[in-house]
């Protein structure tokens, strides 16, 4: 049953798309479908859908699917086809704290180059989440988290350890972990963000560092309690 369910998801996402897109067009819809926690891990994707959605041939959707397993979001088996890609609990666990080295070594780096528009940023986007957050939306509060902590570090202009983040984050996002939260616990995460703010602003390195390893430290807690057997992590080897 849970096999046509998740596939109508897929395909009814990718309906009205243009007929005849590219190969970048087709790669970027199925990215988007992936990231966004409706297509959740595990999920089949069928190559002969997925064109007829686009009116192309297998050949660009192919190529995207590749893409997409060099970024550690699809999966493939042989005789079995692309899957959205699982990972284990203890993998999942892994990426954040590859996360967490990541953006605390960029975090440093952009307090010392920040000016005064990216505090503006940072508070928009600060305001989103709260807003987030305060709806009790976990779809939007996964959005606009990453757009605050991404506020909070692009000013350092590591182009390459930024690209290295952006890969790590979009790995744990198609499992949508806020969504697995009750209210109490996303609230007692979005506490961080204040005192991350605030540090940011004030251009406090080392507060900024010490409140993002708080932070990063209740998610690894909450990660862990996380259910094991939704069918969304990989069972172990």
């Amino acid at each position: 049953m849970a096999g046509p369910r998740r596939r109508s998801v897929l395909i009814s996402r990718l309906a009205g798309k243009p007929l005849g897109s590219s190969q970048s067009v087709i790669l970027d819809e199925l990215r988007a479908c992936i990231l966004d926690g409706e297509v959740p891990p595990g999920s089949p994707i069928p190559v002969d859908g997925v064109a007829a959605a686009f009116g192309v041939s297998r050949i660009p959707v192919r190529e995207a699917l590749m893409t997409l397993i060099g970024e550690g979001l699809v999966d493939h088996r042989p005789h079995l086809g692309y899957r959205v890609a699982q990972m284990t609990a203890q993998e999942f666990g892994e990426i954040y704290l590859v996360r967490e080295a990541l953006e605390t070594a960029a975090m440093r780096v952009a307090v010392a180059f920040a000016r005064a528009e990216d505090d503006e940023l940072a508070r928009a986007a600060h305001a989103a989440l709260e807003d987030a957050v305060a709806k009790g939306d976990p779809r939007a509060h996964h959005r606009e988290s990453r757009r605050f902590h991404l506020a909070l570090i692009r000013p350092c202009r590591m182009r390459r350890l930024l690209h290295m983040l952006g890969t790590a984050w979009n790995m744990t996002e198609p499992l949508q972990p806020m969504s697995h939260l009750d209210g109490a616990d996303r609230q007692l995460l979005h506490r961080d963000h204040a005192g991350m703010l605030e540090a940011f602003v004030a251009r406090d390195a080392d507060g900024l560092i010490r409140v993002c390893t708080e932070h990063h430290r209740r998610l690894q807690t909450f990660i862990a309690l996380l259910p094991q057997h939704t069918g969304l992590f990989a069972e172990p080897d």
